[in-house]
């Protein structure tokens, strides 16, 4: 039994290992994948929860691999309104694993986005690592211009998830996966080995790649 799931893992480690894009690429790809989300009229995250969440993270590409044990697995950037509403602030890199075993077959890509919506999210966040899945699970998002469905997900949730595959809202289950601060990435971006805490905390002065991304969102969650 252990021969027949090391292969397996084996390939699933092999696909994950060509996520070699650069922090600099991979935030030019999160801001596409913002752009693309917010402007959606009718089918897209609601601007007035984007407008009232605290943080936000992006994963743009997320992996999800299985034979007979499935994995998952993606890089991105987590990032929190400055005080007073002065906009966002500098990009934090976070990573996302998982992992299952059952009866499963396939490969699939989506574009991950997580809205934090209270305080508690947020502290939840800030940690080295936390598993989705319990009173920490991100549920789903409403789309579209629901107030209703807005206003519940307000009162309800910590985190609001949405995934999207080739243009469309799907569903992915985050359920046992963790979310990791990403030290490396974070020393690659800024020079120093700063934890997400730290990013937040400070608000350093973003890297140049990532002006685009900031722009993006400070032009879609107006709260005025």
């Amino acid at each position: 039994m252990i021969r027949f799931l090391f292969y397996p893992s084996i390939l699933l480690a092999a696909s994950f290992s060509l996520l070699a894009d650069s922090p600099q690429q991979r935030l030019q790809s999160s801001s596409q994948v913002l752009a693309d989300v917010l402007s959606a009229p009718d089918k897209g995250i609601p601007r007035e929860l984007l407008a009232k969440s605290q943080c936000l993270v992006v994963v743009p590409g997320l992996k999800n691999a299985a034979f007979v044990v499935g994995a998952k697995y993606g890089r991105g950037f987590l990032l929190c309104r400055q005080e007073n509403h002065a906009g966002w602030g500098a990009p934090a890199a976070v990573r996302i694993e998982g992992g299952s075993i059952g009866f499963q077959a396939g490969a699939a890509e989506t574009d991950l986005v997580m809205l934090v919506i209270n305080r508690s999210g947020v502290n939840r966040l800030l940690k080295s690592r936390f598993t989705l899945g319990g009173s920490a699970e991100a549920a789903a998002g409403p789309v579209g211009r629901d107030s209703t469905a807005q206003t519940d997900a307000m009162m309800t949730a910590e985190m609001l998830s949405y995934s999207r595959s080739r243009g469309v809202f799907v569903g992915v289950s985050l359920q046992g996966a963790t979310l990791r601060q990403d030290l490396d990435q974070n020393q690659e971006l800024y020079h120093h080995r700063l934890t997400n805490r730290q990013i937040v905390n400070t608000n350093p002065a973003p890297p140049a790649a990532a002006s685009e991304l900031i722009s993006v969102l400070n032009k879609y969650s107006s709260r005025n």
